[in-house]
C-alpha cells in the first residue's frame, strides 16, 4: 500500500519542478528560431506518446517526472523503495535527429520492516539519442534510432552502483493508423557495460517492448520490460515484467506548451523473482 504522505510528497515535488516550465519554453525572444527547428524536425517522425518504460526511439523535448513505488524481495518481504524523479529530466533537441537527455538524480526512500528509512539519491543519468530513420504517419509510420547512455557513480551510498557504466542502445517503431487513432510498437534492446565491479554488476542485457494503442487524448498500453545478466552476481537470471498502463495527453497550457500525465502497474511475468515484484507507476511531463 503507498502511503498517502508519499502521494502527497510527489505531488508536491513534481508541482515545484514544473512550475516554471510554460514561461521558459515561451520566451520568444531567444527561443524562436530553436524552437521552430524542433518543431520542424519533429514533424519529420511519428506522433506517438512516449511509453511509460520504453524509452521512445521519438525526438522529444520536455521536463519529465516519474514517481514509483516498488516492492522488493531483498533483504525481505516487506521491503519497498519509493523513487521520486525516477532518474528523469530535461530533454532537450539540439540539432536536427539529436537529442540529450540530462536526467535529475531520483530521490529515494527505503523502507525495511523494522528498521530506519534509508534515503538518498541515485545516480546520474545521461542519454545521447541520434534518429538514424524516420517517416511520419503519412509517409510510412516508422523510426530507427540509435542511443549511448551512461550513468554516473554521483549517487549515495545506499543508491549508487560506485561505477560508471555506459549502455549502448538500439530502438525502433513502427505504428499503423493516422495521428487521430492507431496503434504502434516501440522497442529498445541494450546492454549496460560498467567500468569495474563486474563481478557484482554484471552486464545485464535490457529489452523492452511496449504495444500502443491510440484513440484521442488516451494512450492505453502493455509493455514487456525483460532483462538477462551476463557476469556478476546475477549471472544467468532473468526477469521479465509486464507493465499495464495508460498515459493522457496531449493538454496544451500555452501555445506549443502540453501536459502529459500516465498510470502503470508492473508484474512479474513468467520469471523467477530477481530484483522486484511489482510496482506502482506514475508520470507527468511538460512538453516544449
Amino acid at each position: 500500500m503507498i502511503k498517502p504522505k508519499k502521494i502527497h510528497s510527489a505531488v508536491i515535488v513534481m508541482a515545484t519542478s514544473l512550475i516554471s516550465l510554460p514561461a521558459f519554453a515561451e520566451d520568444e525572444s531567444f527561443f524562436s528560431n530553436w524552437l521552430a527547428n524542433v518543431s520542424s524536425t519533429q514533424e519529420e517522425q511519428p506522433h506517438w506518446m512516449t511509453p511509460l518504460v520504453t524509452v521512445t526511439p521519438r525526438l522529444e523535448q520536455e521536463y519529465r517526472f516519474d514517481y514509483s513505488h516498488s516492492d522488493v524481495p531483498k533483504p525481505k518481504a516487506g521491503t519497498t523503495i519509493d523513487s521520486y524523479g525516477g532518474g528523469k529530466g530535461i530533454e532537450i533537441i539540439p540539432s536536427r535527429n539529436t537529442e540529450i537527455i540530462v536526467g535529475v538524480p531520483a530521490y529515494q526512500v527505503k523502507d525495511v520492516p523494522n528498521k530506519p528509512s534509508v534515503t538518498g539519491v541515485a545516480d546520474e543519468n545521461l542519454l545521447l539519442k541520434y534518429r538514424m530513420l524516420s517517416a511520419n504517419e503519412e509517409h510510412g509510420n516508422y523510426i530507427v534510432t540509435a542511443f549511448l547512455g551512461t550513468s554516473l557513480q554521483t549517487g549515495g551510498n545506499a543508491f549508487t552502483t560506485n561505477h560508471t557504466l555506459v549502455t549502448p542502445t538500439i530502438a525502433a517503431g513502427k505504428g499503423w493508423g493516422d495521428r487521430q487513432s492507431g496503434v504502434d510498437i516501440q522497442s529498445t534492446l541494450g546492454m549496460a557495460v560498467p567500468s569495474g565491479g563486474l563481478s557484482t554488476l554484471g552486464r545485464p542485457l535490457t529489452w523492452n517492448m511496449a504495444l500502443q494503442g491510440h484513440v484521442g487524448k488516451f494512450w492505453p498500453e502493455i509493455e514487456t520490460n525483460y532483462i538477462h545478466w551476463y557476469d556478476g552476481a546475477l549471472a544467468g537470471k532473468s526477469q521479465m515484467m509486464i507493465t499495464y498502463g495508460t498515459t493522457i495527453g496531449r493538454f496544451v497550457i500555452k501555445g506549443r506548451v502540453k501536459a502529459i500525465v500516465g498510470i502503470g502497474y508492473q508484474i512479474v511475468h513468467g520469471t523467477q523473482v530477481v530484483n522486484l515484484n511489482h510496482a506502482t507507476l506514475a508520470t507527468m511531463r511538460i512538453t516544449f
